[in-house]
């Protein structure tokens, strides 16, 4: 806290009281043994984690990091078949459309920003597996039956690749699902702009660019082979949840799904926090900066996927959650803790607090002294390595998305299934969920050098003076 009124006459060092923090975090841990491996079954996650993990491709350093997130979309796209396929009177279809294709959107965005920070490294680009749009007298080869030609206004001739095993092409055949399908192709060629390459999922593909067959007849970018790397129809065989058969409720198809694309990007989430960590170790400051804004549009994005139970219908939730037997009966038993990979990264993301000694060059104080903290201060001031600064800026922007996405999933508890399910613990002691978006910062010398440096710039230039207020137009933000 820093007090209100300041003496007139300032000392050489400027004193700022910080109370001690009075909220008691607990150890972040997964639920119990049982509770992990019935929603892991569920989930059919042994089988989605061989898929991911399968590795196909040896020079390709991103396979791993890239898999998944193509999963997650192939997955978007088979439960916008299902929630517009809904046979229920009561279904809110318009808002489930209006928020897959949101959801849609959101996941192109970070692939085509995880793709052009592929692009931009040394080691890794040119290395995804892509579609030659090979050409035989300005025609597109027999080989390449999926690819469609466009002739512009102009005359020229661009090619567009198709994939042939992806829900999305096939489901624009369809009167019903034409709408959604072309939003989410022009997103994708939108969002895919500053890529040297397209998805291959239909979209436009008219940024004139020359393809990777040379021949000048033919425009267009070159085509990620999206069937090869995502293999649809491998995914599409784990569509059924194992109790489908048993239980005859809709919303166990759209938890099944909704839970999968969740999964997925929380395995995006592990492979960029293991890359960031390699990074800053090898002092790549500039690509780990990226890769932290880009980690925190994926806590962004499982909000987004999460509140995606504000559309289920209660009375068929309620009856499914009762089949189901999640009701938890301590902090730890709650949904979002059996996902062990959750929990993974949450611990992850705050343990890149341990880097910041190594950014700033320094060792932490054995005497509790304020030498990271002074350092900090040092880096803002001169503003010479700026990779370093947007780092620690990037990192600290985690920080908030991970306490941002417990906050909201408190909240999403009381909505989905009433206050009674998101509180456990008496007000006193605080439940898991509160302590976790309320613990305190994870960069306490970042913290105390940006407290500092915000003061000594007050004290360098006066308190807030009537003539400076009128000179500035006030003090506040």
């Amino acid at each position: 806290m820093i007090p209100s009124e300041l003496p007139n006459k300032f000392t050489s060092k400027l004193q700022i009281s910080i109370p001690p923090p009075k909220v008691r975090v607990a150890e972040l841990s997964a639920a119990s043994e049982s509770a992990c491996s019935a929603y892991e079954s569920y989930l059919r996650l042994p089988e989605l984690k061989k898929l991911w993990e399968a590795r196909e491709f040896p020079g390709w350093k991103s396979e791993l990091l890239l898999k998944p997130a193509f999963m997650a979309l192939e997955i978007t796209f088979r439960f916008i078949f299902t929630v517009l396929s809904d046979p229920r009177s009561y279904a809110n279809r318009r808002q489930w459309r209006r928020r897959l294709e949101g959801l849609a959107r959101s996941q192109v965005e970070i692939i085509s920003l995880l793709c052009e920070e592929e692009e931009e490294d040394t080691e890794t680009r040119g290395t995804i597996p892509v579609v030659e749009l090979m050409s035989v007298g300005g025609t597109v080869a027999p080989e390449n039956s999926s690819a469609e030609v466009w002739k512009m206004a102009d005359g020229t001739v661009v090619v567009s690749q198709v994939s042939e095993m992806s829900l999305l092409p096939r489901l624009g055949a369809w009167p019903e699902f034409e709408e959604v399908v072309r939003k989410i192709q022009y997103s994708i060629e939108c969002q895919m702009q500053g890529c040297q390459y397209t998805l291959g999922l239909g979209e436009p593909n008219l940024s004139g660019k020359p393809n990777l067959s040379g021949k000048p007849n033919l425009s267009g970018k070159p085509s990620i082979n999206y069937d090869l790397i995502c293999k649809p129809a491998e995914l599409h065989a784990l569509k059924k949840c194992p109790n489908d058969d048993v239980v005859k409720n809709f919303e166990n198809r759209a938890v099944y799904s909704v839970h999968q694309i969740l999964e997925s990007w929380i395995r995006v989430g592990k492979q960029l926090l293991e890359r960031i960590s390699d990074e800053i170790d090898s002092q790549s400051y500039d690509r780990a900066s990226s890769h932290c804004w880009i980690l925190e549009k994926i806590w962004m994005i499982l909000n987004q996927i999460e509140d995606l139970h504000l559309l289920m219908d209660p009375d068929d939730f309620f009856r499914l959650k009762d089949h189901l037997m999640i009701k938890a009966t301590s902090d730890s038993e709650l949904f979002c803790f059996r996902s062990r990979q959750l929990v993974e990264i949450s611990k992850s993301s705050k343990d890149l607090k341990h880097k910041v000694p190594a950014i700033l060059e320094v060792e932490v104080d054995p005497t509790g002294g304020p030498r990271i903290q002074d350092a900090a201060m040092d880096l803002y001031r001169k503003k010479e390595e700026h990779s370093k600064i947007h780092l620690l800026q990037a990192m600290q922007a985690v920080e908030a998305a991970v306490k941002r996405f417990y906050f909201c999933y408190k909240q999403l508890l009381a909505a989905v299934m009433g206050s009674l399910e998101a509180k456990w613990n008496n007000v006193d002691s605080g439940d898991l969920l509160s302590q976790i978006f309320l613990e305190p910062t994870y960069f306490p010398s970042l913290d105390a050098a940006k407290t500092f440096l915000g003061e000594s710039w007050t004290h360098e230039g006066g308190r807030c003076s009537p003539e400076r207020r009128r000179r500035n137009g006030g003090c506040g933000l």
